[in-house]
């Protein structure tokens, strides 16, 4: 399963990879809307880029929503900053006096706490975009590049596919939906495979293995399972178009929650280098003359769209991996 993937939101990449594309404002002016009434949506810095610099009244509304919300999570960062540093000046002076464990502890959370609030004011004055910035993971927005009415469309989805028709708990009765397993897509997908494709550019890949699995031996005794991440790249590096489907998502009539475009990223069986590193997934890479087929699947049966995946696999790059910082 893909844990988690670096992403290209850059609108440069898609036009020269796809010239013509478009980016639906309204899209990600809904979005960054509903962040705004649901603090706890994430969407990576890099998207928030693409409106640095508004050209026109449409850009400049939802720039005006990303600054409004950054502005919103400085002051809460800022009040924590003042409160722990207050706890921090106040265990000190006691420290002067006396030293007991439950003080030394105290020190060292609001110290860390000090540090945490520092470290995420300075990450929202950044404006230096970094490879980090364009990773998202499950439940978090990204750009998905769709074709509607004929048009080449980059629209904003969360990764974490929930389909049209579901209840609002499917997400969490399905919690690994932002993966579609190619076995799978007649069945459990049926209803986006065939009807609703898109894809995202994405230059690595992340996945959570198992540390035994990864160093190929059993458990010791006693020993317990841990997970480690690594992180996978392309080699030599390229972006990669990764084939996804996804969703519409309306809800019931007379329910609080607002439409919701959501997307899953299509996964096979592994090559030997990623299995050989513990994991036994893997997304898949359309080749880029089969990236438009793939956008229209309506024009096409599934065992043609079917095909698509599997010229895809048979030329895929070497994933060279480390483990993720």
């Amino acid at each position: 399963m893909c844990y988690s993937a670096e992403v290209r939101a850059d609108y440069a990449a898609f036009q020269r990879l796809f010239p013509g594309t478009r980016v639906s404002i309204k899209a990600f002016f809904d979005a960054y809307w509903k962040r705004k009434l649901e603090p706890m949506l994430r969407f990576p810095k890099a998207m928030d880029a693409l409106f640095a610099r508004p050209a026109n009244e449409e850009e400049q509304a939802v720039k005006a929503l990303i600054d409004e919300f950054n502005a919103e999570q400085a002051m809460k960062h800022e009040q924590t900053l003042f409160k722990q540093r207050a706890r921090l000046v106040e265990t000190e002076r006691t420290l002067l006096t006396k030293t007991t464990k439950k003080l030394l502890n105290d020190q060292r959370v609001a110290t860390n706490k000090v540090a945490d609030a520092l470290a995420k004011i300075e990450e929202l004055k950044r404006v230096d975009l970094k490879p980090r910035d364009g990773r998202i993971f499950p439940g978090w927005y990204g750009p998905v590049l769709v074709i509607e009415e004929g048009e080449l469309v980059l629209k904003p989805m969360r990764y974490l596919c929930r389909p049209a028709g579901m209840p609002a708990r499917f997400d969490e009765e399905y919690p690994g939906t932002y993966n579609a397993r190619r076995n799978n897509l007649r069945k459990f997908w049926r209803g986006q495979f065939g009807s609703t494709h898109g894809l995202m550019i994405v230059n690595a890949f992340y996945e959570n293995v198992k540390r035994h699995k990864m160093e190929h031996r059993e458990l010791r005794p006693g020993e317990k399972e841990e997970h480690v991440v690594l992180e996978f790249r392309p080699q030599p590096r390229q972006d990669m178009l990764i084939a996804c489907l996804y969703s519409h998502w309306t809800p019931p009539v007379g329910a609080y929650e607002g439409d919701l475009w959501s997307f899953a990223a299509v996964t096979d069986e592994p090559p030997p280098e990623v299995a050989d590193a513990g994991h036994d997934r893997c997304i898949i890479q359309l080749r880029p003359e089969n990236a438009l087929a793939w956008l229209t699947p309506q024009e096409r049966t599934l065992d043609q769209l079917d095909q698509i995946l599997e010229d895809s696999i048979k030329e895929r790059p070497y994933y060279e991996h480390r483990m993720a910082a």
